[in-house]
């Protein structure tokens, strides 16, 4: 277990920037005292020390805020950031190399003793108060928006955003050899998106337009206000 726990450490202090060294993230990082705690507690769980491995994760989760029942699985490398609020349910998985915000809920929606919490998959970001619920499935590479709450398996590669949450773009840009990788945990910006594709669409409408000689462009009035009979931006 030692091993895993230096892991632990290494990739707090790698990704977030406001780690100085790796004695104060050690001491003063809730998030990692929490996994450090899970790791505890599962390796009480699989030896069927069950009542100790509750008593571990309820002294974790008084401690940090941070409530992981002792039967989840949880990879490599997994970053829980800001902590407070966090709760991953007994059946949850959680691929490697997962960051995690605060208020993030991995929660069940069924009673009943089956498979009823998330398949988080390797390389997912999930955003601050982000709730995703139910048996399953976030797709590696994705990208879950803050206060999402998704009900429906993702495929990889996706960014969902809204309630309930809904994949809105599928296609990620190329990484720059000058890629700072911390910044790959940063949730894209849904509005930039939804407005960029908004754009792209009406520009291919001007175009289609144009093409049959009705020459016209949609242009905002003079105050630089897009408006309709339903809406105004």
């Amino acid at each position: 277990m030692g091993p895993r726990l230096r892991d632990d450490l290494t990739t707090v202090t790698s990704r977030d920037p406001a780690a100085r060294s790796r004695l104060e993230t050690a001491l003063t990082y809730p998030g990692l005292h929490a996994l450090w705690a899970y790791r505890g507690a599962h390796w009480l769980w699989q030896r069927h020390h069950r009542f100790a491995a509750r008593l571990v994760s309820r002294w974790a989760h008084a401690l940090t805020g941070v409530d992981i029942h002792p039967a989840a699985t949880i990879g490599q490398r997994v970053f829980i950031d800001h902590a407070t609020g966090v709760v991953i349910g007994e059946t949850a998985r959680v691929g490697d190399d997962v960051t995690i915000y605060q208020g993030v809920t991995l929660g069940g929606t069924s009673l009943e003793r089956v498979k009823r919490h998330p398949t988080i998959g390797d390389r997912v970001t999930i955003g601050a108060g982000a709730k995703i619920l139910g048996p399953i499935t976030i797709g590696e590479d994705s990208r879950v928006g803050a206060n999402a709450v998704v009900v429906h398996s993702v495929p990889p590669n996706s960014v969902v955003v809204g309630i309930p949450g809904r994949v809105i773009t599928r296609r990620r840009a190329p990484v720059p050899a000058s890629f700072d990788e911390r910044n790959e945990d940063l949730v894209p910006d849904p509005v930039g998106l939804s407005l960029e594709s908004l754009f792209t669409r009406l520009h291919e409408l001007e175009e289609r337009v144009g093409s049959r000689g009705l020459a016209h462009e949609i242009r905002p009035s003079e105050s630089g206000v897009w408006s309709g009979d339903d809406f105004s931006i």
